[in-house]
C-alpha cells in the first residue's frame, strides 16, 4: 500500500482529528502511516509510525527553525503523498509540490477570522495578518488537494473536500452509561482548548449565578488566563485541568463516563469566527449522551434543537444560560431524554465513521 506522511508543527501528536481519526482511519485500510510532529521520541502506536520532531522554542522560531526542519524530515520519509495541517507548514507543502510531490492542505480553521483572535498580537495588527494571509492562502491553495474540516469554509475553497470533524461513537455498553451517577448539585464541564474567545469567561461566570454549581473546564489552558479564572471563582467550585498541558483525549473519554453531568457546555461568544463553526465537542456531548447548553446561533441550533438534545441560550446573557442549568437540574427526565436523543443522533449521524469512509475515498481518488 501507498506510504502517507501527516505533518504538524502545531498539534500534539495524539491530537483528535489528525492521530485518532485520520491516521487511524488510513492505517486501518492498510496505509503505510507516518506521522511528524512535535515529541520526544520516535515511537509506533497503533499501527502508526510517529516520527519525533523537536520542539523549536518560541513562536516565531516554530514558524521558521520549525517549519524547516518538518520539511527536511519529510523528504528523508518519501511517502507517496503528503498531508499537512498547519497553515504555517504552506511553505512546507509548496516545496515538497515543487518537487513533484503529491501534496493535501487539511485545513482545520477559518483561518482569516482566527487570526482576529490571537490574543498575543495587537489589535490594530490582527486585520491586516489577516487579510494578507487569506489573499497568501487563498493563492497557494491552488496547488494542493484540500481537505476542509468544516462545510462553510468551502465558499472560499470550492474545490475542497468536507470531511468533518465528528467524533468517533463509542463502542459502550448502554447500561455503564445508564449507571453513571447524578450528582447532589449540578455539575457542569466544557472539553477542548480553554480560551477567551471559546467561552472561558462566560463558562466561569456562571457560577456567580448558579451559588450551588461546579464548573469543570477541560483542555489546554494559558497559564495567565487560567490565573485570571481562578482569581475571580469560587476554587471549590471552579475546576481547571489542563494549565500549560495537553489534556489526553483519554482522560476527557474518562470525564465523559464518571457521571451524569447536568450538561456540556459551548458558550462561545458571537464573533466572525465562532458565528459559523461546527463544534466538535458538541458531537462529543451527543456521543456520551451529556444534554448540551450552546450558544444559539443558527448552525448550532440547527445540531442541537433538531433532535432536541440541548437547549440553545443567548451567551452574553448569563442570566438565561443560569435559567437553562437550573431547568435541566430540576428536569431530570427531560435532561436524560436529550441525552439520549443526542445519543441517537450521534449513533446515525454525526459519527466519525461517516467521513472515514470520505476520507478513504478521498485519498483513493489521489493515488
Amino acid at each position: 500500500m501507498p506510504r502517507i506522511v501527516h505533518l504538524t508543527t502545531v498539534h500534539n501528536p495524539f491530537d483528535n482529528r489528525i492521530f485518532h481519526r485520520e491516521c487511524k482511519t488510513l492505517a486501518a485500510a492498510g496505509y503505510e502511516v507516518a506521522l511528524l510532529a512535535v515529541h520526544t521520541d520516535d515511537e509506533s502506536r497503533e499501527g502508526i509510525a510517529i516520527r519525533a520532531l523537536p520542539r523549536a522554542g518560541g513562536r516565531l522560531a516554530r514558524m521558521t527553525l520549525g517549519v524547516g526542519r518538518a520539511c527536511r524530515r519529510a523528504l528523508v520519509e518519501n511517502a507517496d503523498l503528503y498531508h499537512f495541517h498547519d497553515p504555517e507548514l504552506i511553505p512546507a507543502g509548496l516545496l515538497l509540490r515543487l518537487l513533484g510531490k503529491r501534496v493535501i492542505y487539511d485545513i482545520h480553521e477559518d483561518n482569516r477570522t482566527a487570526i482576529q483572535e490571537r490574543e498575543y498580537l495587537p489589535a490594530w495588527l490582527r486585520a491586516l495578518i489577516a487579510g494578507t494571509f487569506a489573499i497568501a492562502e487563498a493563492a497557494a491553495s491552488r496547488h494542493f488537494h484540500l481537505v476542509l474540516a468544516e462545510r462553510y469554509y468551502a465558499e472560499r475553497f470550492p474545490r475542497g473536500t468536507a470531511i468533518l470533524n465528528y467524533a468517533r461513537f463509542p463502542d459502550l455498553d448502554e447500561a455503564q452509561l445508564a449507571a453513571r451517577p447524578r450528582a447532589e448539585h449540578p455539575r457542569l464541564i466544557y472539553t477542548g482548548n480553554v480560551k477567551d474567545y471559546r467561552g472561558a469567561h462566560h463558562h466561569a461566570r456562571l457560577l456567580d449565578h448558579l451559588p450551588d454549581a461546579e464548573v469543570f473546564l477541560v483542555g489546554r489552558c494559558d497559564p495567565d488566563l487560567a490565573a485570571n479564572l481562578q482569581q475571580r471563582a469560587d476554587p471549590s467550585r471552579f475546576h481547571l485541568d489542563g494549565v500549560d498541558t495537553y489534556v489526553p483525549h483519554e482522560r476527557i473519554v474518562d470525564y465523559y463516563l464518571r457521571e451524569r453531568w447536568t450538561a456540556g457546555l459551548a458558550l462561545f461568544p458571537p464573533s466572525p469566527h465562532t458565528l459559523r463553526k461546527e463544534l466538535t465537542k458538541l458531537f462529543e456531548y451527543m456521543a456520551y449522551g451529556i444534554p448540551i447548553l450552546c450558544s444559539n446561533f443558527p448552525n448550532l441550533r440547527e445540531i442541537v434543537e433538531k433532535p432536541h438534545c440541548g437547549l440553545c441560550v443567548d451567551p452574553d446573557n448569563p442570566a438565561e444560560a443560569a435559567a437553562a442549568v437550573r431547568y435541566l437540574w430540576d428536569h431530570p427526565e427531560q435532561a436524560r431524554q436529550m441525552g439520549e436523543n443526542g445519543r441517537e443522533a450521534a449513533r446515525t449521524t454525526y459519527n466519525w465513521e461517516t467521513q472515514a469512509k470520505k476520507l478513504l475515498n478521498f485519498y483513493a481518488g489521489i493515488i
